[in-house]
């Protein structure tokens, strides 16, 4: 394993997913420089084999500090949906397949609900961080249900068919701030950067 580099006010985020880290970056408010693994020339696949949402997060994590020698986090993030059993939980962004495909994941879930009335629907994200080898998790989830159809252009993932509790639209329909400031993963990410403030 490499030394890590211990400047916090650098952290190299396990994603390649660049809507994610807009959407973290938007969050920090310029308090940490984040770099994605493109930033630092990383283009493999990160395995994510774990039956869980805090595994897969950790696993992703441990994989850069062991791997790369950077303190760095990761997240994973599970859309669980009640009509359907749950799913498609932790594996959200395969659900409909390998390729990742958001549309197709959203068609699969739309069409899992044509027979059931309980549209009850949660996101859950789990941000795992390594720093000198110690792992500290934090997580955020917000309820609310399935929309009938998709609406909305911004986001990403399932954003177009969740309607968060309380609101009337969906997490596509609202602006990154709106968004950030009732969604799963802006609630990890305030116990993420409150700790590191701290």
């Amino acid at each position: 394993m490499k030394t890590a580099n211990t400047d916090i006010s650098t952290l190299i985020f396990a994603t390649s997913n660049a809507n994610k880290v807009k959407e973290v970056n938007a969050y920090l408010a310029n308090k940490f420089l984040i770099k994605s693994l493109k930033d630092i020339s990383f283009f493999d696949d990160i395995p994510e084999t774990s039956p869980t949402i805090e595994g897969n997060a950790i696993q992703k994590a441990k994989f850069v500090f062991d791997n790369l020698g950077y303190n760095c986090f990761s997240e994973d993030t599970g859309f669980e949906v009640a009509g359907i059993n749950g799913e498609p939980g932790v594996l959200a962004a395969r659900y409909a397949g390998p390729k990742r495909d958001a549309d197709a994941n959203m068609k699969k879930v739309l069409d899992g609900l044509k027979e059931n009335d309980n549209r009850k629907a949660r996101f859950i994200t789990v941000i795992a961080l390594i720093i000198d080898g110690e792992i500290k998790c934090f997580e955020g989830i917000c309820n609310g249900h399935v929309a009938v159809k998709k609406q909305g252009t911004n986001g990403f993932g399932y954003d177009p068919i969740f309607i968060p509790n309380d609101y009337d639209v969906t997490f596509a329909q609202m602006d990154m701030h709106e968004k950030s400031k009732i969604s799963h993963r802006g609630k990890a990410m305030k116990k993420f950067v409150d700790f590191l403030s701290n």
